[in-house]
């Protein structure tokens, strides 16, 4: 029985969404849910996570699962508000204590607990997740982040970062705990599963303004990857990875998400005002 698979494009992050569910059971998966977030307001609104509610409901899903591919920098989780109102059990890969440590210092949040307790349930690879009639088998592929992690469901892998459309090419590794020759040990993993395999990205940037993509195959990664086309070696692997990290900038929304993601796409409790807030940490460059 294959899946059944639905997409949701969220514009403001470049971030697709996936319900993945059993059509003969009618369990189903959310992996890598969106909330609204507007910068400059601070304002966090729900119009993407209520398009996904919709579906479920219309399709009379059950949701079980709800699965983070890793601690996203660019698009704040909104893996709490579905669960409030889906259930379902929130998961991430273990590596997010890793990541956790990392941002505590970063942001120095005394207080905040770096064991992941935030998430209902910590993924290592292997892992076997019941869906309906259907299995979600775990793959850890770290090397964007420590707790990266792919869900493999029948001939499909939901790949999150790890992979971009081959035109856009690999994940950056510049982000603590980023390492390129882990990526590159990571899409060895990917690329084992089986040419014919689907693979479903979690971000399209539409280079050139083209049509936007969200599903490519193991096969087409290997022909057409532009920083893995003609069996690129590891070693150069690595150092064109890291020489095009070094020119990126830091993501707009990379503290806010960050913040709400290592607690599991929990928001911060208001203060004595009655107010959330979100830490950015600064640098005087003189």
């Amino acid at each position: 029985m294959k899946p059944s698979i639905k997409t949701f494009y969220h514009t403001p992050s470049s971030t697709m969404t996936y319900v993945v569910s059993d059509p003969a059971t009618k369990t189903a998966a959310i992996i890598d849910p969106v909330y609204d977030f507007d910068l400059p307001s601070g304002q966090v609104s729900v119009s993407s996570s209520n398009e996904v509610i919709d579906y479920v409901n219309e399709q009379s899903l059950d949701v079980q699962w709800i699965l983070e591919t890793h601690a996203h920098a660019d698009h704040l989780s909104s893996a709490q508000y579905l669960k409030q109102h889906l259930g379902g059990t929130v998961a991430i890969g273990k590596g997010i204590t890793g990541v956790q440590k990392t941002f505590k210092q970063v942001l120095n949040l005394p207080t905040f607990t770096t064991d992941g307790s935030q998430f209902d349930q910590l993924l290592v690879g292997g892992d076997r997740l019941p869906l309906g009639d259907l299995a979600i088998k775990v793959l850890a592929t770290p090397g964007h982040t420590d707790d990266s992690v792919t869900y493999v469901i029948g001939k499909n892998a939901f790949i999150g970062d790890t992979l971009f459309m081959p035109d856009s090419g690999t994940a950056r590794c510049d982000f603590p705990g980023g390492d390129a020759a882990l990526l590159f040990d990571s899409i060895g993993k990917i690329f084992a599963l089986g040419d014919e395999v689907d693979l479903w990205i979690c971000h399209d940037y539409q280079p050139g303004g083209r049509a936007l993509k969200f599903k490519t195959t193991v096969a087409k990664q290997k022909a057409d990857n532009i920083h893995l086309a003609n069996d690129v070696d590891k070693t150069k692997f690595v150092s064109t990875r890291e020489e095009r990290d070094a020119t990126l900038a830091v993501p707009k929304l990379l503290y806010p998400a960050v913040q709400v993601n290592i607690c599991a796409g929990h928001l911060p409790e208001p203060e004595v005002n009655d107010q959330a807030f979100v830490k950015i940490p600064l640098s005087l460059i003189q």
